[in-house]
């Protein structure tokens, strides 16, 4: 199996797209799957549905919404580029935002339902000692939500390798800048005699998510065993 050049440049660009959104969301993730699992506040369901928003609407909206929200003519996008030179739009960096957002979900819920096979009994021991509540999490929660947080990362990496209706929308399918595998395939499809190129490149995606999928089962069963020894 021979790939084309543009073939290559669209699998090295999608990887680099998915690390880099999920290297970019995993902190933001970790923060507010720590929100749902240890606090109860005013709208918390609020900001739990917010949270999965993406997965239930439609990803060509969520592409429009980060289109006219970050495009050059959106407030943030203008203020982006007015003041940092950045500009997301029709770019591969605008491709990572789209991707994270759409991933965002799956990583939150995967560390959320790891903090909360935390047993709080052994956090409450660690604050009566006199350990503030940042350094409780920073030594007793973190650490045990590793296998969690590792599943999500890679969760989330596979969508973001995979997204398509989102990135396309907001950043269009230009090679060597914001074509991935995904608008490649979609490319291929509209193309005469573009079946060889679509199996190829649908190879690639189905290794690597499943490849995806087999780690994150191993660190959910980890987090399954670790429940049962608590």
């Amino acid at each position: 199996m021979t790939f084309t050049d543009a073939e290559i440049t669209a699998i090295l660009l999608s990887l680099r797209i998915a690390l880099v959104a999920t290297l970019a969301s995993i902190p933001f993730a970790i923060a507010v799957a720590w929100l749902l699992a240890r606090r109860d506040f005013w709208g918390k369901a609020v900001l739990n549905g917010l949270v999965h928003l993406p997965l239930v609407l439609p990803p060509v909206v969520t592409g429009y919404l980060l289109l006219i929200t970050f495009g050059r003519r959106g407030p943030v996008g203008e203020m982006l580029e007015a003041c940092c030179g950045v500009v997301l739009s029709f770019r591969w960096t605008g491709a990572a935002l789209a991707a994270a957002i759409m991933a965002f979900p799956l990583t939150v819920r995967a560390i959320r339902l790891s903090m909360e096979a935390v047993d709080p009994r052994t956090e409450a021991a660690a604050s009566t000692l006199g350990a503030s509540g940042f350094l409780v999490f920073l030594t007793i929660t973190l650490p045990l939500s590793i296998p969690g947080i590792l599943a999500g990362a890679i969760l989330g990496f596979a969508k973001a390798l995979g997204e398509f209706g989102a990135t396309i929308t907001f950043v269009s399918n230009i090679p060597g800048e914001t074509q991935t595998i995904a608008s490649a395939i979609y490319g291929y499809t509209q193309s005469p005699g573009g079946e060889a190129g679509t199996w190829r490149l649908m190879i690639v995606s189905i290794v690597i998510a499943m490849i995806a999928l087999l780690l994150s089962e191993l660190c959910a069963r980890r987090i399954s065993r670790r429940g049962l020894d608590l």
